[in-house]
């Protein structure tokens, strides 16, 4: 699916002639017409849903909308927060009802149904007109994933001062469609846990990110009750507490689902998966072997022996297991940090090879091609990290899906190969980064990927880099990132937010309205009402500036 991107736009941005702060949507629409009237929110403000068989998530979407409108109360970051707009509200006309309903041709199924569909053929486009007169806005879609995106902006679009909600750049006129299908955030749940009212609310702040990628087993826990595999979570979380049972799991995907999100789950194999070893000893190589940085990357040591016909097929199994009870038309099985040392005096591993006359290549072809297709009979579509591809000389499926991490200058290696990717360079999206060593007895350690990724940063990354115009279209989009390793619950919502918009904007929009390029000076005003209506709504996102700077949009730049 080639990007948006290039396709001509004509649009006019009146963002130049407005008063600082009244433009302030996140991510910037494909098209945009404002106008400079004030135009106020009845009381009685009505969402008209005008759609035959309308869904219940749908109504449910309506009534999350109507409660934001409603408690948002957020005032414009300028001087005053909006008083001195009261003048240009005393005679404004009042907008009393949005009306929404599908093109003709469409079905109404509900948003999770189709926040699940394969990549390419999600319907997330919209159109969203609020006229100048008080008469009724509209929001027309050709899917309710579609509506669902424009309440999102409709929402946004209003401020809130004196007990008025309003707006100041009516008539507004949007048409909105993505410029990659896969906008991404990952979350590592196995090294710390996170309760599930975390997740949610990171579901809740996630808006136009639509795939909840969740590596949600590693080599220090594995948090998740699997049926026919219940010893691992008995043996392999940290306590009881702290398991994704599966109503847990069934209960997450369904709420990201209704919120237009789709859950890509992880179980990494065959590295990251010492913890196993806790229920099948005999399943994992150089477990809790010391010195642990021989034979990982990290602490603990043990990978599965996946030479083993038994280890795979009980790989195969598990995957599949967890996998058939998952909407999603994907699955990921890792893949990364594979340690050959691990194998090396590994004496079951050594005798299965020497004995069959394979390679450890050899096996883990094998032992790819078994997995996945296992997790193809379940009607997945396998993801994979780069090494996979770049280290490995092993057969995969044409769609499956590589995962670039180590760096964005890897991209061009992986898409040479034919393979679809998303893009999620550790060297621009990994969140983790820039906390200093964690590993003990190494007090000037620094974190592999120093330094701190800033939302600047990351909001400069430009995923067509280094790739010829026919490659375009390998490019399904790209997220980021956060391992857990000095992270949890405590700290989850300032670490992401609102840093991980970044990349919500860069893969939704592209380009700005006008199709100039993206730029941080234009971005950063609305990423600051973006950062405080996040608290409004009960988030806890870290500041970007001093308050002083958010009032005066500019005021701090380099050049100011």
């Amino acid at each position: 699916m080639a990007p948006s991107r290039y396709v001509g736009i004509l649009a006019l941005v009146a963002g130049c002639l407005l008063p600082p702060g009244v433009l302030a949507l996140w991510p910037i629409p494909t098209t945009l017409e404002t106008g400079t009237t004030a135009l106020t929110v009845s009381s009685f403000f009505y969402f008209d849903v005008q759609v035959e068989g309308a869904p219940e998530d749908l109504y449910e979407a309506v009534a999350q909308a109507q409660y934001y409108l409603a408690n948002d109360k957020f005032g414009r970051l300028v001087v005053g927060r909006g008083a001195n707009d009261t003048t240009a509200l005393v005679s404004a006309p009042t907008l009393s009802t949005l009306t929404l309903s599908l093109t003709s041709s469409a079905t109404a199924e509900p948003i999770a149904s189709e926040a699940v569909k394969p990549l390419g053929t999600r319907s997330e486009e919209y159109a969203l007109t609020i006229p100048a007169d008080g008469s009724a806005a509209t929001l027309t879609a050709n899917s309710t994933l579609g509506l669902y995106r424009g309440l999102t902006t409709f929402n946004q679009l209003f401020y809130y001062y004196a007990g008025v909600t309003y707006t100041l750049i009516a008539p507004i006129a949007i048409t909105d469609t993505p410029a990659y299908p896969f906008r991404g955030f990952a979350l590592d749940t196995a090294r710390n846990y996170y309760p599930v009212s975390d997740i949610l609310r990171t579901l809740d702040a996630m808006s136009w990110i639509n795939t909840f990628h969740w590596h949600i087993t590693d080599s220090q826990s594995f948090p998740l009750e699997v049926a026919q595999y219940p010893g691992l979570a008995i043996n392999g979380a940290y306590s009881p507490q702290e398991v994704y049972t599966a109503s847990d799991v069934q209960y997450i995907v369904q709420y990201a689902g209704a919120r237009g999100i789709d859950v890509l789950m992880e179980i990494d194999t065959p590295g990251h998966t010492s913890i196993i070893a806790a229920t099948y000893p005999d399943y994992i190589a150089c477990f809790d072997e010391t010195p642990w940085a021989t034979y990982a990357n990290e602490p603990p040591a043990g990978q599965l022996r996946f030479a083993l016909p038994e280890v795979v097929n009980f790989t195969a199994s598990l995957l599949a297991d967890v996998a058939k009870n998952l909407p999603s038309s994907y699955f990921s099985t890792g893949g990364d940090e594979l340690n050959t040392e691990c194998y090396t005096n590994d004496y079951p591993t050594q005798l299965q090879l020497n004995s069959t006359g394979t390679t450890l290549n050899d096996a883990l072809n094998t032992f790819t091609e078994v997995t996945h297709a296992a997790l193809i009979a379940e009607g997945k579509t396998p993801i994979v990290w780069e090494e996979m591809v770049l280290d490995w000389n092993i057969t995969l499926s044409n769609e499956t899906i590589v995962m670039v991490w180590i760096s964005s200058a890897d991209a061009a290696a992986v898409v040479e190969k034919g393979f679809r990717i998303v893009q999620a360079p550790s060297n621009y999206f990994y969140l983790d980064c820039g906390a200093g060593g964690w590993v003990g007895a190494d007090p000037s350690g620094d974190s592999w990927c120093d330094p701190f990724k800033t939302w600047s940063e990351a909001y400069t990354f430009d995923p067509l880099a280094n790739l010829t115009e026919a490659q375009y279209e390998l490019v399904l989009g790209g997220e980021q990132l956060l391992w857990s390793e000095q992270s949890g619950p405590q700290n989850l919502d300032p670490i992401v937010w609102p840093r991980a918009a970044s990349s919500a904007e860069i893969f939704w929009s592209g380009q700005q309205p006008t199709g100039a390029p993206l730029n941080v000076t234009e971005a950063l005003p609305r990423l600051q009402d973006l950062r405080y209506r996040m608290v409004q709504r009960g988030l806890k996102p870290i500041h970007l500036q001093p308050y002083w700077c958010a009032l005066r949009p500019d005021a701090c730049d380099l050049t100011a």
